[in-house]
């Protein structure tokens, strides 16, 4: 029986009516503190999960999850091609060529990234094709200099469909009449739209085209397509191993991964950021108890006269405190939890009802805000508010157990 007192005791201090009304607004501030910051904290880790998770699909859909480039060229791709294919964990290749040009129409000029590829070959190491909005890829013929754009890059520049723009590189031609940048026209046609940043900055042209415009005689390297994009690196540096130190082996990772570094970097400090909101619940809840200790001075030293230890007194305001804590983490979860489920719905909602477009197709990528919630952060985020609930009643316990019964009744 006196073992269960102290839990019997502080959730009944939790429910009882009190004097001070004070302590009980700052209790329930508490409360409601904790329930705000886990709630928000699960909010937003959910979408920055979503952010994270749609940049990966998109960007990943078209950018190859591997590259083996040769210096100067590659001659002989078909052979490499042939060799890399028989990793377990290779589903296609492809070759390319890539390099930067200025693209320039009636309405201005755009530097973009320029990839010359064989449509067949490509379309099994990407999802181009499926993204394709006007034309195709297969439109891509040898000698008849297309080209194939993003949406953004075509709505910069004001073209269509049929429309010619000139491709100029950085590289010279040097004539009887002057030094000239090398300069080519070009026909659209094909629109693709992927939904990232490559829809502003990546054209296409074919291969052939490439290498006359670069002058090539073979192709730059080979695009690899791997059966997880996560064990792109493991499965890259296995391949690395069977070519010498004239091929160069990158994944994904080194090439885009500053831009995910970057996201996971921004869902770290942020959720650090969040973190401040409970543990000012926190500390709320050592004011709280501070207070509650202060009014119930007698009542503790009544208890250490019917026999109860420093330690039980000390495991009651444990228990008090604990339990405003256990509560809004409890609230705040559930309601997180809730939100971020059904955040696109209770988007609707309010773009029905104001007449609102949060995300305007024309300006953002995403129509939607993404969220995904992932069980382990919201596991992390409550045992963090746990913990920190805990140890908040610490210091306002001891100070409890250590009232001495006889000068806390002495003047009652």
């Amino acid at each position: 029986m006196l073992k269960n007192i102290p839990l019997y005791i502080g959730l009944r201090y939790t429910r009882a009516k009190r004097r001070n009304q004070f302590i009980s607004f700052v209790s329930g501030f508490s409360l409601l503190g904790m329930a705000l910051g886990v709630m928000a904290l699960i909010i937003v880790l959910s979408v920055m999960n979503g952010f994270d998770r749609e940049m990966k699909q998109r960007i990943l859909s078209v950018i190859p999850h591997g590259f083996i480039d040769q210096h100067p060229q590659m001659r002989d791709w078909q052979s490499v091609s042939r060799q890399v294919e028989q990793h377990p964990e290779v589903v296609a290749t492809a070759p390319y060529i890539g390099g930067f040009a200025l693209i320039s129409y009636d309405r201005g000029v755009e530097s973009i990234q320029l990839q010359g590829i064989l449509p067949e070959a490509e379309n099994r190491v990407s999802v181009l094709e499926q993204n394709m909005i006007v034309g195709s890829s297969t439109d891509l013929r040898p000698g008849e200099f297309g080209i194939v754009m993003g949406r953004l890059l075509a709505r910069s520049l004001g073209i269509a469909p049929g429309d010619k723009v000139n491709l100029t590189l950085s590289d010279i031609n040097i004539t009887p009449a002057g030094v000239f940048p090398r300069t080519r026209p070009f026909t659209l046609v094909g629109v693709f739209e992927v939904g990232a940043q490559v829809d502003q900055t990546l054209a296409m042209i074919h291969i052939d085209d490439a290498r006359r415009l670069f002058r090539y005689q073979g192709v730059q390297g080979l695009h690899v397509k791997v059966t997880d994009i996560y064990r792109a690196g493991t499965v890259m540096g296995d391949i690395a191993g069977d070519f010498g130190e004239s091929y160069t082996v990158k994944d994904w990772s080194q090439t885009q991964g500053s831009l995910f570094q970057a996201v996971k970097m921004e869902k770290i400090v942020i959720a650090a950021l969040l973190c401040i909101i409970i543990a000012v619940a926190a500390f709320n809840i050592v004011s709280s108890l501070v207070l509650m200790v202060a009014d119930k001075r007698s009542d503790i030293a009544v208890l250490r006269t019917l026999g109860l230890t420093a330690r039980q007194v000390m495991a009651i305001f444990v228990v008090q405190g604990s339990a405003v804590g256990v509560a809004g983490t409890l609230i705040g979860a559930l309601i997180g939890c809730l939100v971020a489920q059904s955040l696109n719905a209770i988007m609707g909602f309010f773009e029905a009802l104001f007449g609102w477009q949060i995300f305007n197709p024309d300006v953002f990528f995403i129509t939607q805000l993404p969220s995904v919630l992932m069980w382990q952060d919201v596991a992390f985020i409550c045992g963090l508010a746990l913990t920190l609930s805990v140890v908040a009643t610490l210091y306002p316990a001891y100070r409890a157990a250590k009232i001495e019964p006889a000068e806390a009744l002495r003047y009652e």
